[in-house]
């Protein structure tokens, strides 16, 4: 986590670092032991949750971590019985936004603390068991 709120303060400044609500649930990508990957699915309400903190470590970049991450990100929220998945992310992060947009997310109204924030983008999708 620390990596990531390290890259987070470098693209958006101090603002970037923020906490995640304690009800999140983690899931974490290992290689050889290591931490490579990481996000967390936060509850919203009883049919949203949300991705957070998703990161993956320079090295392990584009080797599909951050996607099978999502799917599995995605699989939990829907065993859960969440009927929606919401994320956002910075316009600072375009392959975060790549990321997101091959994976079936569309574009959403921003919410809560990034309504006003132009440098923002939310995304949407359904998910299904």
């Amino acid at each position: 986590m620390e990596a990531a709120f390290a890259e987070l303060v470098a693209r958006y400044g101090p603002e970037g670092r923020s906490g995640v609500d304690p009800a999140a649930r983690f899931l974490i990508a290992v290689a050889d032991g290591t931490a490579v990957a990481c996000g967390a699915l936060q509850p919203v309400d009883a049919v949203t949750a949300e991705v957070k903190r998703m990161y993956v470590r320079p090295s392990h970049r584009g080797l599909g971590a951050a996607r099978a991450l999502l799917k599995a990100l995605e699989s939990m929220a829907a065993d859960a019985g969440y009927a929606r998945v919401r994320l956002t992310t910075g316009i600072r992060q375009p392959e975060a936004i790549a990321l997101y947009e091959s994976s079936g997310y569309a574009r959403i109204p921003a919410y809560r603390k990034y309504a006003d924030e132009p440098a923002s983008r939310s995304y949407g999708k359904d998910v299904v068991r």
